[in-house]
């Protein structure tokens, strides 16, 4: 099974969800993201189709916008 993808941007409501999500799937089931430290990967992001953060992209490629921290915009 591929891991699941947990964007973020290191605001306190995606640090929570990320400890939420990792407690639900498991760490060797998700990678995690940090958007800010790598803003390089915030292109793949978008064209998985994710348009805030936090977010979870699925290995069959759902996106599950996780409450709202921060638009892709305002992370460019």
């Amino acid at each position: 099974m591929s891991k699941s993808i947990f964007y973020h941007a290191g605001c306190p409501v995606c640090i929570s969800a990320e400890h939420d999500i990792v407690s639900l799937i498991g760490a060797e089931n998700v990678e995690i993201v940090h958007l800010g430290d790598n803003p390089g990967s915030i292109e793949k992001a978008e064209k998985s189709g994710v348009k805030s953060v936090p977010a979870l992209v699925t290995p069959q490629g759902n996106v599950l916008h996780i409450n709202f921290g921060a638009s892709m915009e305002d992370l460019k």
